[in-house]
């Protein structure tokens, strides 16, 4: 029998860069509410600077499409494993999945067989393609802690345990500084954060930025890096398209995060994902694209049931920012609605304006210790 003083025991599962730096933020309110904690568990730097011992690295899984999960399959059967030897001989009081599924799904469900309580900190979009899932999640999750606030409702109605918890991103506001470009026209192009979205999607900003070049000779372009990512994997893609094609102009790597990005960039290119509604917050201007396998994409468009990809245009319900998708996303169309975006002081407003919606529909700051005291409320329960 376990001695009732031993601490409380949580593993956090984040198999994203994204979910990396949310587990983070969470793991750290819970020790500043319940010191003495333990977490360990599947995540990145950022958790295990906030005290999560990682057991395995969150830069081994990330996938995008059926295609890339393939080939990964093996890693995420190694996590698998190893997951499931984890909540059978360490026992955490407490499973919290953040996004990430479907792994987070079989991960739930064995720490479900185990009598191991699950929190889901940052909800799967089901709301957009595969509806059926929620039926999964009412089985095997405990409670639902969203971010959006129309998923509230959405699981409301499916008779889901659930709690609009806010939008972390509110509590990361040093991350995210208001758009204030000093002069110039600086464009940065931001590809994604995976190995595989970076090789679609940056020769194609690369060749749009010849075009913008070509009508603007003032501009200048900057690809920000991204967690995980070496800079040298960036450099090499732009001197294989220039290579090809002379007309690419200089392009800059700037390492580390975004907020430089946020602070200095007239406007931006952006591949769908968190990003875009970091931008949203910052007030930077930006285009959303975004790319697949064919195969992925079709798929895709049978099974998605919402007009956008972009977060920031879901929450607002309108375009607030452009999307290009798969042969939209072209760089005549990606150089062609960047320049219309920024060819007037009127129009970068107009463009800001509708940004500004967004933050409103967010809630306040503190969704992370919202969320702290939920799972420390499922510990005690």
């Amino acid at each position: 029998m376990e001695s009732p003083d031993r601490p409380k025991r949580v593993m956090i599962i984040a198999g994203e860069a994204s979910g990396d730096a949310h587990a983070a933020l969470l793991a750290s309110a819970m020790s500043g509410l319940a010191p003495g904690t333990l977490f360990y568990g599947i995540g990145g730097p950022m958790m295990e600077r906030a005290g999560v011992r990682v057991l395995y690295p969150q830069n081994r899984l990330s996938v995008v499409g059926f295609t890339e999960v393939a080939e990964k399959l093996g890693d995420l059967s190694e996590a698998f494993f190893l997951v499931r030897e984890v909540l059978s001989l360490a026992r955490p009081d407490l499973l919290v999945c953040v996004d990430f599924p479907d792994f987070n799904f079989m991960a739930a469900k064995a720490a479900k067989k185990r009598g191991i309580k699950v929190l889901y900190y940052i909800s799967p979009q089901v709301w957009a393609w595969r509806t059926g899932r929620v039926k999964k999640i009412k089985r095997l999750v405990d409670h639902m802690a969203v971010i959006l606030p129309f998923e509230k409702e959405f699981y409301e109605k499916s008779g889901v345990p659930v709690t609009f918890v806010g939008h972390p991103l509110l509590d990361q506001e040093e991350r995210i500084p208001v758009n204030s470009p000093k002069g110039g026209f600086l464009i940065a192009l931001a590809p994604g954060s995976r190995d595989g979205e970076i090789v679609r999607h940056l020769p194609i900003m690369l060749r749009a930025s010849a075009i913008i070049k070509k009508s603007r000779p003032e501009a200048r372009f900057v690809v920000p890096g991204a967690p995980g990512v070496e800079p040298s994997f960036i450099e090499g893609i732009i001197r294989s398209v220039r290579s090809e094609n002379a007309s690419i102009p200089e392009i800059q790597v700037w390492p580390g995060g975004m907020e430089r990005v946020f602070r200095e960039a007239s406007a931006a290119v952006m591949v769908s994902g968190t990003v875009t509604l970091e931008a949203a917050l910052s007030g930077l201007p930006h285009i959303i694209i975004y790319r697949l396998s064919p195969f992925t994409y079709r798929l895709g468009r049978i099974l998605i049931k919402v007009p956008f990809i972009g977060l920031s245009n879901l929450i607002a319900g309108v375009a607030a920012a452009p999307e290009l998708i798969q042969d939209d996303a072209s760089p005549e169309n990606i150089a062609g609605h960047i320049l219309d975006m920024t060819e007037t002081p009127e129009a970068l407003e107009k463009a800001r304006a509708l940004l500004a919606q967004v933050r409103g529909m967010l809630g306040g700051a503190g969704a992370c210790v919202r969320t702290a005291k939920l799972a420390l409320s499922l510990l005690d329960s």
